[in-house]
């Protein structure tokens, strides 16, 4: 009886490769592509920062008008008018433009987020209400610019937390130094028009200033 030949071993499958049952391998040169958590994630982020965005610059808009209505000079109060809108303008283009790179860090939002901005926006307006109804009550209507900054300021801390914004810490900082300044200024005699323009303006350039930095760096 011949002895059989043994034939020679088949040849290793290639992990991927057509015609195979291997896994596929991603080569270096293939980018993963992202899941639909991480895709809902970024879209996440990129709409509360442009939603941020829009109500820091309307805001800072109102905080202008309020402060240049304060100006001795109607001039003066006409100029802030003016710039005040393509200001704002701007911001929210360079928050909505298209084309604009990725958040460069996702937003990492605590439990109940959006119930807990529910709660902190509500006691902010309850704040300004109670503030304004107070100082009228007790004859100094002149403490209203600066304890209404002082509110806004306040609410930006729990904010930031709630939105994982890092920028809102400083918008509270910088809000609640203007109300406090402001503060300062009644207790130093200056007129209600001059507080008026002094914390309005203040306002409005820190509002500004946050929103230009979270419509461009995220």
């Amino acid at each position: 009886m011949t002895p059989t030949t043994p034939l020679p071993p088949e040849p290793a499958a290639t992990p991927g490769t057509s015609g195979t049952s291997g896994p596929h391998i991603t080569s270096p040169s293939e980018a993963p592509e992202p899941s639909a958590t991480d895709a809902e994630c970024l879209a996440l982020t990129r709409n509360l920062r442009r939603r941020g965005t829009l109500v820091l610059s309307v805001f800072a808009v109102v905080w202008a008008f309020a402060g240049a209505s304060g100006l001795a000079s109607s001039a003066a109060a006409l100029t802030v008018e003016i710039i005040a809108v393509p200001l704002t303008a701007v911001a929210v283009l360079l928050a909505y433009r298209k084309g604009a790179a990725p958040s460069p860090r996702l937003v990492d939002l605590p439990r109940n987020w959006a119930r807990t901005v529910g709660i902190v926006n509500g006691v902010e307006v309850v704040a300004i209400f109670a503030v304004i109804a107070a100082s009228n009550a007790s004859g100094h209507p002149e403490l209203i610019p600066a304890a209404i900054a002082l509110v806004v300021g306040l609410h930006f801390f729990p904010l930031s937390r709630s939105y994982d914004q890092w920028q809102y810490k400083g918008t509270a900082v910088l809000l609640s130094a203007v109300g406090i300044a402001g503060f300062a200024l009644v207790a130093a005699g200056v007129s209600d028009e001059g507080v008026r323009a002094v914390v309005g303006l203040a306002s409005a350039a820190v509002l500004w200033a946050s929103a230009y930095h979270v419509a461009v760096k995220g």
